[in-house]
């Protein structure tokens, strides 16, 4: 279930848990990357912006998501 998988994203990434966020959302974005209006990907955006462009866990996931999207 997609719609729970990005709920507990949130939730995780709440809590501080940003890797297992960010896991959960690619998931979302490997499965069917257009669910709710490309909707994973852009909270993953989000959550980069928030994060900041240097922050690890950023660059990790910006790299994850690339690979995703163009591989």
């Amino acid at each position: 279930d997609h719609q729970a998988r990005f709920d507990l994203a949130t939730a995780l990434n709440a809590a501080g848990k940003r890797a297992e966020a960010t896991s959960q959302l690619l998931e979302i974005v490997r499965r069917d990357r257009k669910w709710n209006d490309d909707g994973a990907r852009k909270q993953l955006v989000q959550f980069f912006d928030a994060w900041g462009p240097k922050d690890e866990m950023t660059l990790q996931g910006r790299k994850q998501l690339s690979i995703l999207l163009f591989s």
